[in-house]
C-alpha cells in the first residue's frame, strides 16, 4: 500500500492548528487566573522597582525636574560614612534580633508541643502580636521601655539593679528596638516551629528512648536535624526582614539618639523625604536590595550542607 505524500501533507496542517489553539487556549486560562494576582504585582511593585532604579541615576528633590548623573549616587554612597554606619546598625539589629528570636520561638513551640489543658489558648495568646501593627506595638514598648518611669525600669528598681535609659541613649536605643521586634516576631516563629515539630514522626523518638536515648540526645539528634528545613526558612525570612527594619525605629527612636540606631531603610527615608535626595535614597535602597539578594543566595547554596529532609 503507497501513501500520497500529498495527501499526508495535507492532512498535517488541521492537526497542528488544533495543537496550536489547543496551547494558546491553555495559556489564556492561566493567565486568565494569573492576572488578579500578576496584573497588581507588576503595577505596584515591579513598576515602582524599575523606576527607583530609574531615578537612582539622576538628581532629583521631587519638585525640580530630574538631572542625570549616572552612577554618582552610588560612588557617593560607598564613601559615605553615614551609609556604612546605617548598614553598621542594620547589621547590629540582626545580630541581636535573631538569636532572640529563634530561641524563643523554639523554646515556645517546645513547650506547646506538649499536651496540656489550655494549649490552643496560649498559641492563640502568643500568636497575638505577630498580628498586632508595629505602631501599637512600639508605643507599647516605648511606654514600657520609658527612661521616667517606665514599666521595666520600675521592676528593676524594685529589685535594686540601674534603669537604663533604653531608647533615649545611644547606647541602649538598639537594644530597645530589638526587644520589641523579638517580642512581636516570637509567634511567627513558634508556629514555624510547631508545625515543624509536629512533622517529625514519634516513631524515632520512641526508638530512640528504647535505645536509652535522653532527653538531650533526642532532642540534639532528633528534634535539631530534623527541625532544620524550618529552621532555614526561619532564619532567611528573618534576614530579609531584617535588613528591612524601619516601622519600629521610626516610632520608637526616629532613628536617634544622635542617629546612633538609624538602620539602612531610615536612612532612604531620611534621604528621600526629609533631605530632598531622591536620587540618592533610591540608589540607596538598591545597595540594600543587592546585599538582600547576595545573603538569600549564600543562604540557599549553603542550606544544602545542613538541612535535613526527612
Amino acid at each position: 500500500m503507497t501513501i500520497n505524500p500529498l495527501s499526508a501533507r495535507a492532512g498535517r496542517p488541521p492537526a497542528v492548528a488544533a495543537i496550536r489553539r489547543r496551547k494558546w487556549r491553555n495559556r489564556a486560562a492561566v493567565a486568565f487566573f494569573l492576572a488578579p494576582s500578576a496584573v497588581p504585582l507588576l503595577l505596584f511593585t515591579a513598576g515602582p522597582m524599575l523606576s527607583s532604579l530609574w531615578i537612582s541615576l539622576h538628581s532629583w528633590d521631587l519638585i525640580s525636574p530630574m538631572r542625570w548623573v549616572g552612577l554618582a549616587n552610588y560612588t557617593h554612597l560607598l564613601g559615605d560614612g553615614d551609609t556604612r554606619a546605617a548598614f553598621l546598625h542594620t547589621v547590629y539589629f540582626i545580630v541581636g534580633y535573631l538569636p532572640l528570636v529563634y530561641v524563643g520561638g523554639l523554646a515556645l513551640a517546645l513547650a506547646l508541643n506538649r499536651r496540656m489543658r489550655g494549649r490552643s489558648i496560649l498559641r492563640s495568646v502568643y500568636f497575638l502580636p505577630v498580628v498586632t501593627s508595629w505602631v501599637m506595638v512600639s508605643l507599647t514598648w516605648k511606654w514600657i521601655l520609658s527612661p521616667d518611669g517606665g514599666l521595666l525600669n520600675r521592676a528593676l528598681a524594685a529589685v535594686g539593679l540601674p534603669s537604663p535609659d533604653w531608647w533615649a541613649s545611644p547606647t541602649w536605643a538598639l537594644p530597645s528596638v530589638i526587644l520589641a521586634s523579638a517580642w512581636k516576631d516570637l509567634g511567627f516563629v513558634m508556629v514555624i516551629m510547631l508545625a515543624g515539630l509536629q512533622a517529625i514522626p514519634q516513631e524515632l523518638y520512641e526508638a530512640a528512648t528504647i535505645d536509652g536515648a535522653g532527653a538531650w540526645q533526642r532532642f540534639r539528634r532528633i528534634t535539631l536535624p530534623l527541625l532544620s528545613p524550618s529552621t532555614y526558612f526561619v532564619v532567611l525570612i528573618s534576614l530579609i526582614n531584617g535588613f528591612q527594619v524601619f516601622d519600629q525605629v521610626f516610632v520608637m527612636t526616629g532613628g536617634g539618639p544622635a542617629g546612633s540606631s538609624r538602620p539602612v531603610v531610615e536612612e532612604v527615608y531620611d534621604l528621600s523625604f526629609r533631605y530632598g535626595q531622591v536620587g540618592t535614597g533610591s540608589a540607596l535602597s538598591w545597595l540594600l536590595f543587592v546585599v538582600i539578594m547576595v545573603v538569600t543566595v549564600v543562604m540557599t547554596r549553603i542550606q544544602r550542607r545542613w538541612v535535613t529532609h526527612a
